[in-house]
């Protein structure tokens, strides 16, 4: 005997995908908050970190402009999802840089130089240390532990469930 369709609750489904816009502009908007006025400049995992959270802002601005029953609302809002524990996979791996768990990638990067007076007053940003804190975690363990749970949350509410 087959078992019922399935299908996803327009409310969980209506939630997960305005959770899955709100969560990267929140965290993208304290990073560049934090660069701006914090005066705390992106090393290059700062940067690696934020363009996974601009594709899921726009997958999720699909989900949430599409109808709530289009299939492409869940398969949008679930490609977000992705797109968001992709950052918190680099912000994870960032942090393990931080604290000298393991070495980086790459070498150290500055930002915003173009002439050779801009690069000499440019501030050196070096991926393994740790520009700031907060109870002994980083910027990029926070983008880990806020990306990866806030992915795992939007899968569970954009689940499947029996009708």
């Amino acid at each position: 005997m087959l078992a019922p369709p399935r299908v996803v609750t327009a409310d969980r489904l209506q939630s997960a995908r305005l959770f899955a816009l709100g969560l990267p502009v929140l965290l993208l908007s304290g990073a560049l908050l934090s660069q701006y006025v914090g005066k705390l400049y992106p090393c290059e995992m700062c940067w690696w970190q934020r363009y996974p959270h601009g594709v899921a802002i726009l997958l999720a601005l699909g989900a949430v402009l599409s109808p709530i029953n289009a299939p492409r609302t869940r398969a949008l809002t679930l490609l977000a999802a992705l797109a968001i524990a992709v950052s918190g996979a680099i912000g994870a791996f960032h942090a393990g840089v931080e604290y000298k768990w393991w070495e980086g990638l790459t070498t150290c990067a500055t930002s915003g130089a173009t002439t050779l007076e801009d690069i000499m007053n440019v501030h050196l940003i070096r991926c393994d240390q740790v520009q700031w804190s907060l109870a002994g975690i980083s910027l990029a363990g926070f983008n880990a532990l806020l990306s990866l749970g806030g992915a795992l949350l939007i899968l569970v509410l954009a689940r499947r469930t029996t009708a």
